[in-house]
């Protein structure tokens, strides 16, 4: 999930993104956001709007599981910075982010059907993984079991080839569910503690959905 090589990337190397992607799959919301927030400071700073747009996408995406508020805010932040730019998968994966931030209501599952069918039409299926992963956050968060079972199985056909394998981890860990086999995934903590983490993000949804807080 990470390399010693990644500080050395440097601002073309984007590593503070890089970073914040190893820290949200771990489900560390805090990390990611931390590096989230100093890529989208390195590419204001270097005037590079493209990085800046991609960089607040992916803060949006990160709290989205945590922090579905606060996640609303990074979110109409993100439109605005993808305003006018020809950023298709970016602006594909804020819509991801939406599902994500509004897991538990009942509009999730069709609204993930016709992100489907827009990803399709735009050309773009490594973002399929990404609608998968939304909803068996969804699932998980409402105690579908069936449901969640059969995302889980999309998501191991669309991961086949060993990109985003780790997306089908997550989604056993949301759901509190074993792993069918050892997973080949090297995390850079150990298992249970990822496991743990993003059991914790599912049970957290489902006491705010009780609450509202």
């Amino acid at each position: 999930m990470t390399s010693p090589a990644v500080p050395a990337l440097g601002w073309k190397g984007r590593h503070h993104r890089v970073f914040g992607d190893i820290h949200w799959s771990h489900a560390d919301t805090a990390q990611a956001v931390t590096a989230f927030e100093a890529g989208r400071a390195e590419a204001e700073q270097h005037g590079a709007v493209g990085e800046r747009a991609m960089t607040q996408v992916r803060l949006a995406l990160a709290l989205s599981f945590a922090d579905p508020v606060r996640a609303g805010d990074e979110l109409a932040l993100a439109h605005q910075l993808l305003d006018g730019l020809d950023q298709r998968s970016n602006t594909l994966l804020a819509q991801v982010v939406a599902l994500i931030k509004d897991t538990g209501t009942d509009s999730v599952p069709g609204r993930a059907q016709s992100l489907h069918a827009d990803i399709e039409a735009a050309g773009l299926p490594f973002l399929h993984r990404f609608v998968e992963l939304a909803l068996a956050f969804h699932h998980a968060a409402r105690g579908e079991e069936q449901d969640l079972a059969a995302t889980i199985s999309r998501l191991r056909e669309l991961t086949a080839t060993g990109d985003f394998a780790y997306f089908t981890d997550i989604a056993h860990f949301m759901g509190a569910l074993p792993l069918p086999e050892p997973s080949a995934t090297r995390w850079t903590k150990s298992e249970d503690d990822v496991r743990s983490a993003w059991r914790g993000l599912v049970q957290a949804r489902q006491e705010y959905l009780r609450t509202g807080i």
